[in-house]
């Protein structure tokens, strides 16, 4: 602030008088001349001290004696004014009082106003904005409604499904137990509706957990949401927009109260354990990490990455690290568990394998749970010639996708693991190699007698499917008695075992396959179990050479079970889904769980998987190719087919049909045309056992036959009971007919044939 004084000369008859302005530091009158844009200050108004040194100097001027330079004039005198009132009224400058101070003030308030609004803008993105506020609050609102009965929920629900889980498989059990084992069938019974019982009430306490949730959530969502519908309705229906507006205004107002406090850490607080198993990407510091908390390397220890992780086209992360040294692969190995948890997966998405050298290790975790897709279709379904025994077999897919093939020549193999787990699908990858290659002659037996095997049974020439072990054991003398003679043909020929060029040049010498299915029923016999044993061990210790190639499948190969003389023999070793580490340890070998490679850790929704041991130095987890029903069959009807050109389709058992025609008699033949009539007319439900005699001559005059229904009933003669008329046809007209069995009868008594 400054201070101008403004003197003159008085008149005469005039005191002496000071005028005292106001002006603004540095400026000889007060101007605005910044733009109302401008966000800049005010121009700084008057102080106190500076209002205090004009008055001051003010005084001294007026107080200052003056004496009249003349008469006094004469008139009225002016009133005197008392300035000592001054000291108590406030200065206001005189242009204060115009139109354009009081619009200098109207733009000083405008534009304090708006830089006000800009601020309250920019803090909304602040955990301080009104909007941030409103967000918290409904946030917060919202998760009291959800509440926590949905972890309930969740519990009950995944309890449930695992229990409906093993009643479904208890049931299955049950439904399949022979009743001719009398008490297993009955405990299998009881098991299966004790855990029905348990499926049953795991579900009611998931439907009930389900109902309280929503009756909780139903209860606090309308003390929540209740207020703001009730004062936005009620604020329309008697305020119009107005009050839609205020009861808007008041919603916000709520929800910004209620979210006044923010956060006081980040929302994400789980953002320092997340993993693999929330989606994260694989890293350099997450490896080291995990590897720390697996203890496989120390806490100041750290990876090198010589492959970076990287994502392959199955969407699992593949990566290639060197160990710190003076620690081996098999640590890691070792360590597949852990390494699983910390990278939150499950143990069987994670693979680690020897890379080229012991410190180096190649890491492989797939997105999901491996195996647990559909199977794709074997390779043996797009053959257009025959298969090649003695060349590398398809036996299925890794973790990776990749086709692991195995030979067999000069092996012998083992195939374990519990009931269910897929032995006889995966049991079908070498048979119906074996059974696509002509050159290969069979040996089957099935120690279950359930029939897996049957669909074989055409193309073997030696086989047991009465799971019978007196038959069993003749069977192997008699291949026993067939190795010896290979042995001498060898020593005539001067070789020492049999190749594929010798096989083609000798017949005698072809592959031979001898496939032993549940070899725990033959083994375990009181009778015969030790001499099948012995006679096994032979033939897997003498038979390689010789082109005799052995195959054992059963449930638990332990030592009670399969003698260690004859298991350790088995090189090829394929453990799929065991219940026990040391089940695992009994087909892969002792101290292979502890190296982390263990068949417990196959899940039950991984069928056919397993980890096959054939090829290198350490197990690989494979899952067997599968083939349907229908697909095996169309297999077996293309390896019978090329068998039949080959001239190597054993002789089995002729029907009946082509007994009859190879008689060449014209009554044979008409009983022959007879027959394939009633094959005919087999329908879903099976072969029918009865036509009339009408449709039999209407029939057998089209196929090219004279003959008559006198003709016929003179070849075929019938029992009173058996010419009795029966209902036939949609009107069930009743008709004389031909029962199939006399039709059978009759044929193998006049001819002698057997049916």
């Amino acid at each position: 602030m400054t201070e101008h004084i403004s003197e003159h000369t008085a008149a005469p008859d005039e005191p002496e008088s000071a005028t005292v302005t106001y002006l603004h530091p540095q400026t000889t009158q007060w101007q605005w001349t910044a733009d109302e844009g401008d966000d800049e200050d005010e121009a700084p108004a008057p102080t106190v001290a500076d209002r205090t040194v004009v008055l001051e100097t003010a005084r001294v001027i007026l107080d200052k004696p003056t004496a009249p330079a003349g008469p006094v004039p004469a008139g009225p005198v002016e009133k005197t004014v008392d300035l000592d009132a001054f000291d108590d009224a406030p200065l206001i400058p005189a242009w204060m009082k115009s139109p354009e101070g009081w619009a200098a003030w109207a733009g000083v308030f405008y534009r304090a106003r708006r830089r006000g609004f800009r601020r309250w803008v920019r803090r909304q993105a602040t955990d301080k904005g009104h909007v941030r506020q409103f967000g918290r609050g409904t946030r917060r609102m919202h998760e009291w409604v959800v509440g926590f009965e949905g972890v309930r929920v969740q519990s009950a629900a995944h309890t449930a499904h695992v229990l409906t889980r093993e009643a479904r498989a208890a049931s299955r059990h049950a439904r399949f137990t022979p009743r001719i084992l009398g008490s297993k069938k009955e405990l299998a019974m009881k098991a299966a509706q004790a855990a029905t019982a348990a499926a049953e009430q795991a579900v009611a306490l998931h439907r009930k957990a389900k109902k309280d949730r929503n009756r909780a959530r139903n209860l606090r969502a309308g003390v929540v949401y209740g207020p703001p519908l009730a004062a936005i309705g009620s604020g329309y229906a008697y305020g119009g927009g107005l009050g839609l507006a205020a009861g808007l205004l008041a919603t916000f107002s709520g929800g910004a109260f209620a979210g006044r406090k923010p956060y006081e850490e980040d929302a994400d607080w789980t953002s320092e354990w997340r993993s693999l198993g929330d989606g994260d990407r694989m890293t350099a510091p997450m490896l080291d990490s995990a590897f720390r908390a697996a203890k496989v390397i120390g806490s100041d220890e750290t990876l090198r990455v010589v492959q970076m992780p990287m994502l392959d086209t199955r969407g699992a992360w593949t990566a290639v690290l060197d160990l710190p040294p003076g620690i081996p692969a098999k640590r890691a190995i070792r360590a597949t568990d852990e390494l699983a948890a910390a990278f939150g997966v499950e143990e069987a998405q994670v693979s680690i394998a020897k890379k080229g050298r012991s410190g180096r290790v190649e890491l492989y975790v797939s997105r999901d749970l491996p195996f647990t897709d559909k199977a794709k279709p074997g390779p043996l379904l797009a053959l257009e010639a025959s298969a090649n025994f003695w060349g590398p077999i398809s036996i299925g897919p890794d973790v990776r996708g990749l086709a692991i093939s195995i030979s067999v020549v000069e092996r012998s193999g083992l195939v374990g693991g519990e009931p269910g787990a897929g032995k006889s699908a995966s049991g079908n990858t070498i048979l119906l190699a074996a059974a696509l290659d002509p050159r290969v002659i069979l040996w089957l037996a099935d120690g279950k007698g359930g029939g897996d095997l049957e669909p074989f049974e055409h193309l073997c020439q030696a086989f047991e499917g009465d799971a019978d072990p007196e038959a069993f054991y003749e069977m192997l003398l008699d291949l026993i008695k067939d190795m010896k003679a290979r042995y001498a043909l060898l020593k005539k020929l001067g070789k020492r075992k049999v190749t594929e060029e010798l096989a083609d040049k000798h017949p005698e010498l072809r592959q031979l396959l001898l496939w032993v299915d549940e070899l725990m029923f033959y083994t375990t016999d009181e009778e015969y179990g030790k001499k099948i044993t012995k006679a096994l061990r032979n033939l897997v210790s003498r038979g390689r050479a010789a082109g005799i190639v052995t195959f054992c499948a059963t449930q638990k190969p332990g030592s009670d079970v399969v003698d260690t003389s004859l298991r350790d023999l088995l090189s090829i070793r394929w453990a799929l889904r065991c219940t026990t580490p040391e089940a695992s340890d009994t087909i892969l070998g002792k101290g292979a769980a502890a190296s982390g490679y263990s068949a417990k850790t196959i899940q039950a929704e991984m069928r056919g998987a397993g980890y096959l041991w054939a090829e290198g130095t350490n197990p690989t987890m494979v899952r067997a190719d599968y083939y349907t029903d229908d697909q095996v069959n169309t297999l077996l009807e293309r390896a019978t087919e090329w068998r039949r050109k080959a001239g190597t389709l054993p002789n089995g058992p002729v029907p009946l049909t082509d007994q009859l025609r190879a008689q060449g008699d014209d009554d044979a033949l008409l009983l022959a045309a007879v027959l394939d009539i009633f094959t005919a007319h087999t329908t879903e439900a099976g072969p029918v056992e009865w036509l009339p005699g009408q449709l039999l001559v209407d029939e057998l005059k089209t196929a090219g036959h004279p003959v008559t229904a006198e003709k016929l009933g003179a070849l075929v003669q019938r029992t009173d009971e058996e010419k009795a008329k029966r209902p036939w046809g949609e009107k069930a007209a009743r008709l004389t007919g031909y029962p199939l069995q006399r039709v059978e009868a009759t044929a193998t008594t006049r001819f002698g044939l057997t049916a």
